[in-house]
Formats: structure tokens, sequence, C-alpha cells
């Protein structure tokens, strides 16, 4: 098949992964059809692109006298019919999740891969619902997915080579490296990760610690990027919550149960970054 990156791609969500992701895109050249069902989230998302945009140039991570795609936003499906890939970006959530790809199965291409951008949710659950199971692959990008330059890719029982093979181009068109692990709740990194983030709330809710000094102590002592908490803070801690809910009814590990410190700070609507506040306080967002 044709490297998908040479003409287009479509992104299904405007949230913070999907517009992250649609600005690893763009800044690397490609044309964007970033769908959502809501209006103003897209509007937004053209302002967040381009400030995503020079943030990413400003740290390196995309350069700085590149072309940027074109971004296109719209409501309606039709408008993805003839990309080259498609990657689905909403929110963990099986049935909406599986809903959305359908439909999507309905208007792309055969040779297109879907590309389900999930954190938890096993692509094998998703893939028997659709009408070409072998189309679908799973990527699970790092938030900001424009700055970080690894990805985790997600073979599923049904995934083709060939769907496998057309990801693997895209991503080397978008200048990332992949990881390619067998299909699994949570696969690698949210399996490891998101109960040490869960536990890491939990010592703030027991005042064992205060959210600064848990990640001071993970950050000088154990070498841990920007700390737990910080890390929670920018993967949305309403995500968190729902990608540990779809880790408990599949394992069934008490471990992954959210604290009630994390669902707090989501009734309160303290989502982390997109917010401006959650464990921390934010003057300005890139969402």
């Amino acid at each position: 098949m044709a490297d998908p990156g040479k003409r287009s791609l479509a992104v299904v969500g405007a949230g913070v992964m999907g517009v992250g992701i649609t600005t690893l895109a763009v800044g690397n050249g490609l044309r964007v059809v970033l769908l959502d069902n809501d209006q103003a989230a897209l509007d937004k998302a053209r302002h967040t692109v381009e400030f995503q945009l020079r943030h990413a140039r400003m740290m390196g991570a995309l350069p700085v006298d590149g072309v940027a795609g074109e971004v296109v936003t719209t409501t309606s499906m039709d408008e993805l019919s003839g990309v080259d890939a498609v990657v689905e970006a909403i929110f963990e959530h099986k049935d909406t999740k599986t809903k959305v790809l359908a439909e999507v199965a309905t208007v792309v291409g055969e040779d297109a891969p879907l590309i389900t951008n999930t954190s938890g949710i096993p692509v094998d659950e998703l893939a028997v619902a659709l009408p070409r199971p072998e189309q679908l692959v799973g990527t699970h990008f790092m938030n900001p997915a424009y700055l970080i330059d690894l990805v985790e890719v997600v073979k599923g029982r049904y995934t083709s080579d060939a769907t496998v093979a057309g990801l693997q181009a895209l991503l080397r068109r978008l200048n990332r490296r992949a990881v390619v692990v067998r299909d699994s709740p949570g696969f690698v990194t949210s399996r490891l990760l998101h109960p040490m983030l869960n536990d890491a709330a939990r010592l703030v809710g027991e005042n064992v610690a205060t959210a600064e000094d848990v990640d001071a102590l993970m950050v000088g002592c154990l070498g841990h990027r920007t700390g737990p908490l910080r890390t929670a803070d920018l993967i949305g801690l309403d995500n968190l919550a729902d990608s540990l809910v779809a880790l408990y009814e599949r394992t069934g590990e008490q471990r992954y149960m959210p604290c009630e410190q994390l669902l707090a700070k989501v009734r309160d609507g303290d989502l982390g970054y997109k917010s401006g506040s959650g464990f921390y306080q934010y003057r300005e967002t890139l969402s």
C-alpha cells in the first residue's frame, strides 16, 4: 500500500490527545482532517494547534523552518472519505469507541489503517464489532504527542500485517519510533504507569506527603522525568480515572481501582493541565 503520510490523515476527536496528534501531523507537513461532533471544540482546536506548533518548534521537537500541513475541521463523517489513515482519539469508553470506529469503517477505504489511540481497552474487544477487524491496530501516543517520539503499537489477534505496515509507514512519516507489543488490557505502558500514578495520588490523600514532595522524590531519587502527579495532570485526571476503571474491569486487580483523592479531583472538575488545576495550578494551558 502507499505511504499514508503522503496525502492525508484523519483524526477523530478534538480533545487533548486528538489535538496533540493533529499538531504532530501538521508539523510534519501532513494534511489533517480533524473530526468532532462539537463545533466549539473544533474552533478551539485551531488555536491550540497553532500554540502547540510554536511550543514544539521552541522545544526542538519540530523543525523551525518546516512547512505545516493544512488542518480541515469538520463535524461530518463523510469528510473522511479518501484519507489514507484514521486515528481515533476519543475518550476511553468501549461502546462509544466501537460505534465511532464502525462508522469510520463505512466511509474509508479497505486498505486505510484504522488506528485506535487507546490507553487500556484491548484492540480485539473493539475489532470484533467492525466489518473488517483486520483493519484495526492500536497506538498509544504519549501526551504531549508532538514532543514524545516513542509510540506503543498494539497488534491485535485480527490485525493484519498490512495494517501494521501501513501504521509503521505513517509513524516514520511523523518521525516517530514504534515498539510493537501484543494485545492485552493496558498493554505495557498503562499497566505499569497508571497504578503508580494512582498510588501517588493516594499518598497525597493520606497526607503522607504533598504533591510537590511526591514528585520531587520520584524525580530526584528514582529518575522519573516529571514526577507522577505532574504526569497525571498532563494525562488528564478524568482520562486517568477512566483508564484505571477499564483496567480494573478487565483484570480484577484492586490496584487499578481509582483512589478517592483522584476521584474527588474529577468530581470537583480539577482535571489537570487542561482545566487549569489538578494536583497543581496552571495559568496557561495547551489544550
